[in-house]
């Protein structure tokens, strides 16, 4: 039996490639990596943990909170 078949291996791979790390996405998003873990604490950013136990923040979330920021900065702007 092949690992891939399985669906074992597939559970993991796919979402680490979708993954960053907390400085990472604290780059992307230009805030502290404080910002950060208040961000996963308020449920704003979803976050997985790999094998080895490091928390990686899921890139999904991050592109969230960024649209979600220009849209709250270009309403502001406008209005």
């Amino acid at each position: 039996m092949d690992i891939t078949d399985s669906g074992v291996h597939h559970a993991f791979e796919p979402r680490i490639g979708r993954s960053v790390s907390l400085d990472h996405a604290a780059e992307i998003l230009g805030v502290s990596r404080r910002t950060i873990y208040n961000r996963i604490r308020e449920g704003r950013l979803q976050t997985i943990r790999t094998l080895g136990g490091s928390q990686r923040v899921l890139l999904d979330s991050v592109q969230e909170v960024r649209s979600q920021t220009a849209d709250a900065g270009s309403r502001g702007a406008t209005h």
